[in-house]
């Protein structure tokens, strides 16, 4: 008798995701579908199942198979940042290029309600407030900037005409908002992901991380209280990163004129990697043959050859896994804004340092332009002077100030692959000024060192890195 196949999916409005994950797992040694399994299985018995299995024996991949969607609301933009650190999960946050933010929407950390001197919490919020205010003052005069050069259309809305022009102009002004920035964020990860997650926020040195960590564990437990029954801080994390500060700290850093970008490490056989690993992959030779043929290659041959790899793709296609066998190694001065976008390509492997006032910051040329330059210098000075009084306190604490116009240093590890895709997305002309600034770099040097892959990077035909730094940004120091 044949077999019909069957497609379908385990509800988890009537299944909870514990019992999905036992339902999965059971498949390997249970010959019943995943209907019978699930109807035979009960909240009970899925726990006593992870708790031998998962828990006791520790085949953590189960874990996988459950998920969870956690809403997050008025947690800091730098809390953000360590949430969303997770590689093998999916985030959404409230955008700071289509929302605008109210003038009390920020946080005051934990550690200063309770251990700051009552004068250092009243100029904490007072630079927060007139950071806020700033930003609020500024999107009027910008808009009317924006309004000359987008007109409304004749039959267009207000409400159209706005929702066409709001990017450009909120683009502008987000440099002015702190890291104490509240946002919503979503997030859907699955209980093994979840666990190594909860494990760095409860490990964390901001007590908010670790609160909302906490808060974390304490509402997915309702859904999966086996899988992550003993999360708890790690001392591994705390210690290392703590003695490391400690070293770090010993270092004596001397503000010198850098380049903003560097390739600082890449692969001397990157093109041939790639190449061989495409014909490795389809072909019935060794690697060591394949690599032999591609050195052997004239221009033109490996030319064909790239173009046969990459010539084919679409605007949504994503290519062959052979072009993860290059890799780049980029140290970037970005601004935190720009930085906030970069952070969510997360299969790149990223080392930020922490969010200061001391690498100086960027300036829109719009400011400028709506004559509100003075108004934001002012504030810039303001935080530069007040963000060394956070950091004697604690310098963790002091980022929260820190607003998104400052820079920041990241290195950046990342191969073919993902540079495909990073600089084709946030090249686009729709992108960020600031992040497509960044793409066009990284295309300009990974191009001069690969040039048989130069052609398949895509940013705008009439934009250069160069052109956006002179014309989008007033200054970048």
């Amino acid at each position: 008798m044949p077999h019909e196949r069957q497609i379908y999916l385990l509800d988890p409005q009537s299944i909870d995701p514990e019992t999905i994950a036992v339902a999965f797992a059971k498949t390997s040694r249970s010959p019943q579908s995943f209907r019978k399994i699930a109807a035979e299985l009960t909240a009970e018995r899925s726990a006593e199942f992870h708790d031998k299995w998962v828990v006791g024996y520790g085949h953590a991949s189960v874990a996988e198979h459950a998920v969870l969607h956690v809403a997050m609301e008025n947690v800091s933009r730098l809390a953000v940042e360590t949430i969303e650190s997770s590689r093998l999960a999916s985030y959404t946050e409230k955008s700071t290029r289509y929302q605008k933010w109210a003038p009390d929407e920020f946080t005051t950390p934990p550690e200063i309600e309770r251990d700051a001197p009552p004068a250092l919490k009243e100029l904490y919020q007072t630079t927060c407030r007139e950071l806020f205010e700033a930003y609020l003052e500024t999107l009027p005069a910008v808009r009317n900037d924006i309004e000359r050069e987008h007109p409304r259309e004749a039959d267009e809305s207000d409400g159209a005409w706005e929702r066409r022009i709001r990017s450009e102009y909120v683009d502008v002004c987000r440099f002015l908002l702190p890291a104490a920035a509240l946002a919503n964020l979503g997030m859907t990860i699955n209980a093994r992901a979840l666990e190594h997650s909860l494990r760095k926020m409860l490990s964390h040195p901001l007590e908010e991380v670790r609160q909302v960590g906490a808060e974390i564990k304490a509402v997915a437990m309702e859904s999966v209280p086996t899988l992550l029954k003993y999360v708890d801080r790690v001392a591994y994390l705390e210690e290392t990163s703590a003695e490391l500060e400690q070293i770090a700290a010993q270092v004596q850093a001397e503000r010198e004129p850098e380049d903003w970008c560097n390739l600082v490490c890449c692969s001397n056989e990157g093109e041939n990697s790639v190449l061989a690993a495409a014909l490795y992959r389809f072909g019935e030779f060794s690697y060591a043959q394949a690599l032999g043929r591609v050195t052997t290659l004239p221009a033109q041959e490996r030319a064909g050859l790239a173009r046969a790899l990459l010539g084919r793709l679409g605007k949504h296609d994503i290519p062959l896994r052979e072009t993860e066998h290059a890799a780049y190694t980029f140290d970037v001065l970005v601004d935190q804004g720009g930085y906030f976008e970069l952070k969510r390509h997360r299969m790149m492997t990223q080392t930020p340092q922490a969010l200061t006032a001391r690498l100086g910051y960027a300036i829109p040329a719009l400011l400028d332009e709506a004559g509100v330059l003075p108004l934001f210098n002012a504030d810039m000075a303001d935080v530069i002077e007040f963000y060394e009084k956070l950091n004697d306190l604690n310098p963790h604490i002091a980022s929260y100030i820190v607003p998104n116009a400052f820079n920041r240093r990241v290195l950046i590890q990342m191969n073919l692959r993902s540079a495909l895709h990073f600089i084709n997305l946030r090249s686009a002309s729709n992108a960020h000024f600031a992040i497509r600034r960044v793409a066009m770099r990284m295309a300009e040097e990974i191009s001069q060192r690969y040039p048989v892959f130069a052609n398949y990077f895509t940013p705008a035909y009439n934009e250069t890195w160069q052109s956006l730094s002179s014309q989008s940004f007033y200054s970048l120091s």
